[in-house]
């Protein structure tokens, strides 16, 4: 408990810097040191100080020293188009597998019907598309196990065999009372995480989360260690969330002003970016007299996450607007800029994946 409140993995509250300081510590944590930063050097989320903890991150690293296996987990709920609020994880997926891991991928449609109310029947259509998006990121299926919870029984055979060491006690202290269909879902979640030991080998396995989801992890990690006890405890990383680029507390497909799809129209994307929350003044004068604060701004934020490669340009960026040198103005039609092009490349990426999206889901 922090703040009064329970970390809710289907919530929309918000988490703020003194909320992230006590949840490492409270629930054990690890921060991301010097030592780990350089040996990840390579993934720009560890390099910026987006991830921010982990657990377990170390037994990667002797697998990979070791050329053991190892994987990475994570997946999506196919109850709207791709957003911009999903682009962490997705690009961390990618960044994993990159570095050797095998990739396994989730479309969890059983935890769309339990959450949002949508059959999964009806979210054939979103999970291809949410699938071709992340091929189109980048993702290589050569090296992917992909799957959708109502169509693969290892995880629905996980959540029967676990649910007998789970009390209604144990999961009101994770999460709070939650309708029965979300304790499901969490159990159906637990046979997601386990899988590529189940199908494959035992091995290292890290699941990229926002700190929101870390309950999940909590609850697969007692689970394993006492009912798959030849199993290596599943690890995770942790990223700071992008909060609304509106000013809102959090990114959500449940707030269409919080962010853009991938699917909207380019003058709704230049729209919202363009008044996004900045953190400059009134006005040009005082702007070039007092600076602007970088912390609080969404534009810099979102150039930060996802769309400036270049690190020297985000430190110069940010130098400029506390410096008074960089207006709001141009910083956002920088933005836009960025963000459009990538959209436009993006999207021809992923026409050409459609198809390849259908047949990995054999969805006809």
């Amino acid at each position: 408990m922090v703040n009064n409140f329970k970390l809710d993995p289907w919530g929309q509250q918000q988490i703020d810097e003194d909320d992230y300081i006590r949840l490492i510590k409270e629930f054990g944590i690890e921060e991301i040191d010097d030592a780990t930063r350089l040996k990840m050097e390579s993934n720009r989320f560890i390099r910026r100080k987006i991830i921010f903890g982990h657990r377990d991150l170390q037994r990667v690293f002797k697998a990979i020293e070791m050329d053991q296996p190892w994987a990475v987990m994570s997946g999506i709920k196919p109850s709207g188009p791709f957003h911009l609020g999903t682009l962490t994880t997705a690009l961390e997926i990618v960044e994993f597998q990159k570095m050797g891991a095998k990739a396994y991928y989730c479309v969890a449609d059983i935890e769309s019907w339990e959450d949002n109310g949508i059959p999964w029947e009806e979210t054939e259509d979103d999970a291809v598309d949410n699938l071709a998006d992340i091929l189109a990121l980048g993702l290589d299926p050569k090296n992917a196990y992909i799957w959708r919870q109502s169509e693969e029984p290892i995880v629905k055979d996980v959540a029967c065999r676990v649910s007998r060491l789970v009390t209604q006690k144990m999961l009101n202290a994770i999460y709070g009372e939650k309708t029965f269909g979300l304790y499901f879902a969490a159990l159906i979640q637990v046979g997601d995480i386990v899988l590529p030991q189940i199908q494959d080998v035992p091995q290292p396995t890290i699941v990229p989360v926002g700190i929101d989801q870390d309950p999940h992890i909590r609850l697969t990690r007692d689970l394993t260690r006492r009912y798959y006890k030849k199993f290596f405890l599943p690890g995770a990383t942790y990223h700071f969330l992008l909060a609304g680029i509106d000013g809102s507390e959090k990114m959500s497909k449940r707030n269409p002003n919080s962010g853009f799809t991938f699917n909207e129209s380019i003058k709704s994307i230049e729209r919202k970016i363009k008044g996004a929350l900045t953190g400059g003044r009134k006005n040009r004068e005082e702007q070039q007299k007092l600076g602007g604060n970088p912390k609080i701004c969404m534009i810099y934020k979102m150039l930060m996450y996802h769309f400036e490669e270049d690190d020297e340009k985000l430190a110069l960026d940010y130098e400029m607007c506390i410096s008074g040198k960089l207006l709001c103005g141009d910083h956002k039609n920088e933005c836009v800029q960025k963000v459009l092009k990538f959209i436009e490349v993006h999207r021809e990426k992923k026409e050409k994946l459609i198809d390849k999206a259908r047949e990995l889901l054999k969805i006809n």
